[in-house]
């Protein structure tokens, strides 16, 4: 790539100035996004990242989301990989906690023991839920972790800096513009993944895509909290309990059963609501109200605990989430869409590359149809809306990431483009990566289905 100082874009009138050029370019520096670069790296490529906050981590750090599940089919672990280095290394730190292998099963015990943990296999309808492999972890480690190993691969990391459009000619993806405080930049790159959550570069380069909503949430901290009298009061008293938690619920407006969960830090609880539905997670408007409710209905909460719920009595607010929770908004319309069905019936793909819970995902979803040169990874996949609602949670998004790198690196190593990589090399290299691609079906998987690609 030849070196230029700035680049004109047909958007802008102004010479925009060439801050940064590598072989890679990571728009989003969530927990997809850093699985994206970090496998890049270490597969060879130089690797450049863009965030718009001042962390890194998203819905795991700033969006406070801090369980990782979907990660088992039974108790099959499914997916592993870089997700498994974030695992180890908050645990060195006690900032993670995992069920060990001997608790993993179904029994009053169990549930009474991790069941507040959230790492109980919520999708069974049977009661108690078995246990599973889960990680109930701080917000704070998962930024430094990322940080960690952003450092640790030589990756330039360039926070503060907003996507806002993407260089394309002739099809041909080129790289990004980024508005930052001191004006808009450039970064070039001979692939760029799509890590933003919300198809922002995809869309911009003119991609296909459809749009969703669902609920969003300003998850919330509380602190001092006497977690052990809470369960007491739980088990020992489930009348008086069913009473307080009924109202609990109907004060947050929207929330799971277990609406408040334990964590790493002893006393401190994470609140994972309140969920509210009707907004739409990219509009400006909506996204201010949802702040304006959210905090309007955590408050509420917290005030009804402390003078009604056990174990809540002399509780703190320890603080909001610092982004909202958005779940859906654009998806990628991609080489394939994954559907409900695909998701539901386990529909096994030759061209699988990572996998979730008990669904596969081919490569195909993560290419956009029109634009060279582009993967996604994360939430924003190619996927109908009902199949993305069973898909998205945070560790197969990573392993979608991970995946990423790997065919980044592979079409700079091959020169082809990256829709051409075969998959079959990125499973080998996922394989040694310690991941699981999903190219050997569980038993549970359903017919072969890699001839299929649907508009």
């Amino acid at each position: 790539m030849n070196k230029i100082n700035t680049i004109r874009h047909p958007a802008f009138t102004d010479d925009i100035p060439v801050v940064a050029e590598s072989d890679v370019v990571v728009v989003g520096g969530g927990s997809a996004g850093i699985s994206a670069a970090v496998s890049a790296a270490r597969n060879g490529s130089s690797v450049t990242v863009l965030e718009r906050y001042h962390h890194l981590g998203g819905m795991a750090s700033g969006g406070m989301v801090l369980v990782l599940d979907d990660m088992v089919n039974g108790q099959e672990i499914v997916v592993s990989g870089i997700v498994d280095e974030f695992v180890q290394r908050m645990k060195k730190e006690g900032m993670a906690v995992v069920p060990p292998e001997e608790d993993r099963f179904a029994s009053e015990e169990m549930w009474r023991k991790w069941s507040r943990w959230g790492v109980h296999d919520f999708h069974q309808a049977q009661r108690p839920q078995p246990i599973v492999y889960a990680v109930a972890f701080d917000p704070d480690a998962w930024k430094r972790t990322s940080l960690n190993l952003v450092r640790e691969n030589d990756i330039n990391l360039r926070l503060h800096s907003w996507f806002s459009e993407a260089i394309v000619e002739d099809g041909l993806i080129k790289g990004v513009i980024c508005q930052t405080k001191t004006g808009r930049e450039a970064i070039l790159g001979n692939i760029v993944i799509d890590t933003s959550g919300d198809l922002d570069v995809a869309c911009s380069a003119g991609a296909d895509y459809d749009q969703g909503q669902y609920i969003v949430t300003t998850v919330f901290r509380l602190s001092n909290v006497d977690t052990d009298e809470a369960l007491r009061f739980e088990y020992e008293e489930p009348e008086a309990f069913a009473k307080i938690n009924r109202e609990a619920r109907r004060i947050i407006g929207g929330a799971w059963e277990m609406w408040w969960l334990k964590t790493p830090i002893p006393g401190v609880v994470w609140c994972n609501c309140p969920h509210m539905p009707g907004y739409d997670g990219i509009s400006v408007g909506d996204l201010t109200s949802a702040e304006y409710e959210g905090r309007d209905r955590m408050m509420g909460l917290f005030e009804f605990v402390r003078k009604n719920l056990p174990g809540f009595e002399k509780s703190n607010m320890l603080g909001g989430a610092e982004q909202v929770g958005v779940r859906t908004t654009r998806m990628l319309k991609g080489e394939y869409v994954v559907t409900k069905e695909d998701v539901v019936n386990r529909r096994y793909f030759s061209d699988s590359v990572c996998r979730g819970r008990d669904y596969y995902t081919p490569y195909r979803a993560l290419l956009p149809k029109k634009v060279e040169q582009l993967i996604v990874a994360g939430r924003h996949y190619s996927a109908e809306p009902d199949a993305q609602k069973r898909s998205r949670e945070i560790p197969p998004c990573m392993a979608q990431g991970e995946a990423a790198g790997i065919a980044a690196s592979l079409a700079l190593q091959e020169d082809i483009l990256i829709r051409d990589v075969d998959a079959s090399k990125i499973q080998k290299q996922m394989r040694a990566q310690g991941a699981d691609p999903g190219d050997i079906p569980s038993a549970n998987a359903t017919g072969l289905d890699d001839q299929v690609v649907n508009a």
